[in-house]
């Protein structure tokens, strides 16, 4: 096990979660209740990396932020750098992992009944609290399972991670990019670890999403009733 790759993978996958959670939030529940015609084209920008090959998400990212370009040099001159650093692969990473916090967050709050908020507004909550005492309550299955998807998918992403990061031991070298090293140089009993490790945390992951979205199904049924 690459030790130190892990480590960095660890960082990134937490920082990448928090920093989505409140963003996820957000956009899930909106998502979810709007009626706004132009709905379909926000879902469809949020699914965009799902579709699009991690490499072209990365060749953007450094067209847009490189050095080359006018917003990458005057970063580079406030001595912000966003290629070849944590920043810049925590910046990525929040891109590409926008539809698996998103998505299963927005099917929990839209499985929400509406009579349900409708009976909390003649009961005299405000929109505020009929989402903290009512919504929340009933989606936080689908929160955890975007975090887990997140988390999952964050340590096994490898291609927009290689384009923007590169392989700087301590810094970028994350598991996925360890384990194409190792690969490279044969090193197949050190792959096999840290591939197996990758394999466990999926499975883990979305094991957890199955078991929330029963207890999310049980929960809204009980309220039901």
């Amino acid at each position: 096990m690459d030790w130190s790759a892990l480590h960095v993978s660890l960082i990134l996958a937490a920082l990448t979660t928090l920093v989505l959670l409140p963003v996820g939030l957000a956009l899930a529940r909106w998502l979810a209740v709007t009626a706004w015609a132009g709905r379909p084209f926000i879902e469809a920008l949020l699914l965009l990396p799902l579709l699009l090959p991690p490499t072209v998400i990365g060749f953007y990212f450094l067209v847009a932020l490189g050095q080359g370009s006018a917003l990458g040099a005057w970063l580079a001159a406030s001595g912000i750098r966003l290629v070849f650093s944590l920043e810049g692969l925590l910046l990525v990473s929040v891109l590409v992992n926008l539809p698996f916090m998103v998505q299963p967050i927005q099917r929990a709050f839209a499985a929400v009944p509406h009579s349900l908020r409708e009976a909390a507004w003649v009961s005299g909550l405000s929109s505020w609290q009929t989402f903290w005492r009512v919504e929340l309550p009933l989606a936080w299955p689908g929160l955890l399972a975007g975090m887990a998807l997140t988390v999952a998918h964050t340590l096994g992403e490898f291609g927009v991670v290689l384009m923007v990061g590169g392989n700087i031991e301590g810094e970028t070298r994350t598991l996925s990019v360890s384990l194409y090293d190792k690969v490279q140089g044969m090193d197949l009993q050190s792959a096999h670890v840290m591939a197996l490790a990758l394999v466990g945390v999926s499975l883990l992951a979305l094991t957890v999403v199955l078991a929330f979205d029963r207890v999310g199904q049980r929960g809204r049924a009980l309220q039901e009733r």
